[in-house]
C-alpha cells in the first residue's frame, strides 16, 4: 500500500500543516525555527512586488493544502494537486468546512484528538483541489503566475518529467517557488534518475534556459512522528522567474 494513503501519514501531515507550535513541539528546547514550513515556503519565497493582483497559482504536491490556502491570499484562484487521494480529500474538506478532526500519535497506542483549522484570514473559497500525477499532468492545465512545488521532486520516480513541463506551467514573468530536501531514495526514485552531483547544480542547469534565479535559502522543517521522535531536515528553497524574452 502507498504510505501516502495511510491514515497515520494523513494525521502526521495534518499536524505538519496545521498543528499549533505547542501541539507539534511541546518541549522547552527544540528547533522552533523549523516550525510552520508549509507557510514559510510561500511567505519566504514569493516576490510580492512582482505578483499580479489577480494572480492564479498552482500548488504541485500540495499534500493537505496549507500552502495552497496561503497562496490564496495573493491571487484570485489556486489549484492544488497531489498524487495522494487521501491528502486531496482532506484538503477538500478543509476548503469546504474550514476544519477537520484528526489524531496525533503520542507514543505506542496513545493518541490525542486534535482539530486542523484553516486560519480565518485565508480565502478558502479561492482554492480547489484535485488528484493528479506531477509527472503526467493533464494537457489542459494551462499556465500560472505562481507555481509552488514544495518537497516534491525527490519523491517522483522521474523528476525530469516535471522539470521539463515547468516552462509550460509558469507564465512569462511568473514565479516558480521550489523546495527540496534533496533526499534521494531508491524507494521513490530509481538511482539512474538521481542528479549526478549536487541537486542545486542539477536544477540550475535544467532551469536556467527558461528561468532566472531570484533567491536561494536554506529552509529547515520539522515533522513529528510521535512525542519523542521527529524528522528535522533542511530543504533547499529557490525562487525562479520565468524569462519574458522567450515570448
Amino acid at each position: 500500500m502507498n504510505i501516502y494513503e495511510t491514515r497515520r501519514l494523513l494525521d502526521e501531515y495534518l499536524l505538519f500543516h496545521y498543528g499549533q507550535p505547542s501541539e507539534v513541539l511541546p518541549w522547552e528546547s527544540g528547533p522552533r525555527e523549523a516550525l510552520g514550513f508549509p507557510v514559510r515556503t510561500v511567505m519566504e519565497l514569493i516576490d510580492l512586488p512582482r505578483t499580479p493582483c489577480e494572480a492564479v497559482a498552482l500548488d504541485l504536491g500540495c499534500a493537505v493544502g496549507r500552502s495552497s490556502f496561503e497562496l490564496a491570499n495573493f491571487g484570485v484562484s489556486v489549484l492544488g494537486i497531489d498524487y495522494s487521494q487521501s491528502f486531496v480529500d482532506a484538503a477538500a474538506v478543509l476548503a469546504r468546512e474550514g476544519s477537520m478532526s484528526y489524531e496525533r500519535v503520542d507514543e505506542g497506542s496513545a493518541k490525542t484528538a486534535l482539530v486542523a483549522r484553516v486560519p480565518e484570514n485565508l480565502r478558502r473559497d479561492r482554492v480547489r483541489f484535485e488528484q493528479g500525477d506531477a509527472m503526467n499532468l493533464r494537457s489542459d492545465l494551462g499556465d500560472y503566475d505562481i507555481v509552488h512545488a514544495a518537497n516534491l521532486l525527490c519523491r517522483l520516480t522521474d523528476p525530469l518529467k516535471l522539470i521539463e513541463r515547468l516552462p509550460q506551467l509558469v507564465r512569462p514573468g511568473g514565479q516558480l517557488l521550489l523546495t527540496t530536501p534533496c533526499t534521494w531514495l531508491e524507494e521513490f526514485t530509481p538511482h539512474g534518475n538521481w542528479p549526478q552531483g549536487s541537486t542545486r547544480e542539477w536544477l540550475t542547469s535544467l532551469l536556467e534556459p527558461h528561468f532566472d534565479l531570484g533567491k536561494t535559502v536554506d529552509m529547515p522543517f520539522l515533522i513529528r512522528e510521535h512525542a519523542r521522535k521527529y524528522q528535522w531536515s533542511v530543504a533547499l528553497g529557490m525562487r525562479w522567474r520565468r524569462k519574458v524574452e522567450e515570448v
